[in-house]
């Protein structure tokens, strides 16, 4: 999810360089080396990555988290959320022993915790090291988070390549309305006005 870590740019200018060797005298290219071309991407991937997606934190007690791009609220009588994750991340794991879980809506200030999540950012000392975090029963969350969802685990089964996640909503806390941080065509975007 987001940006290659490889890869650089100067904000506005549009195009992204990406080193494929730190060695001195390597070269940067102005394309990613390692993307499939364009006559051999998926069609329904690059669907996927036309449809603009929230980005979310899932976090669990252990802890452990992941951030998750496919996260769906439906309300009803319990209301509900849906969700693809990776079935051999950690996060399912301890979402599996613990049966419940917390989602946190990130906005523009989280794209570094978003992508320490997603395994595209070091985390040394691990995910939960740095940062402030606030306890709750269902699992660390940001310090300024802008809300959050506490969720009991109600079932899971493959769908696609992930595991589809459905758990009822017991808890939610809203602070301050802020604004999302999107995922759109393989980066972090955010509304404009």
């Amino acid at each position: 999810m987001g940006p290659s870590p490889a890869g650089s740019s100067k904000p506005g200018d549009g195009v992204t360089m990406f080193h494929v060797n730190h060695e001195p005298g390597a070269e940067i290219h102005h394309t990613d080396p390692f993307a499939v071309p364009a006559g051999q991407r998926s069609p329904v991937r690059r669907l996927r990555g036309r449809l603009a997606a929230p980005v979310t934190l899932w976090t669990t007690p252990g802890p452990a988290g992941l951030t998750v791009s496919s996260t769906l609220v439906a309300e009803g009588e319990p209301d509900r959320l849906l969700g693809l994750i990776d079935p051999e991340s950690d996060l399912w794991a301890a979402v599996e022993e613990a049966g419940r879980f917390a989602v946190t809506p990130l906005g523009p200030p989280h794209r570094q915790l978003a992508d320490r999540f997603a395994g595209l950012f070091p985390a040394p000392g691990g995910l939960f090291a740095t940062g402030g975090w606030t306890d709750t029963p269902y699992g660390p969350i940001p310090a300024d988070a802008g809300g959050w969802a506490g969720c009991r685990l109600d079932t899971a089964r493959e769908y696609g390549w992930g595991l589809l996640v459905e758990a009822t909503i017991e808890a939610v806390d809203l602070a301050d309305e802020t604004a999302p941080l999107l995922h759109y065509r393989g980066r972090y975007q955010e509304l404009r006005d």
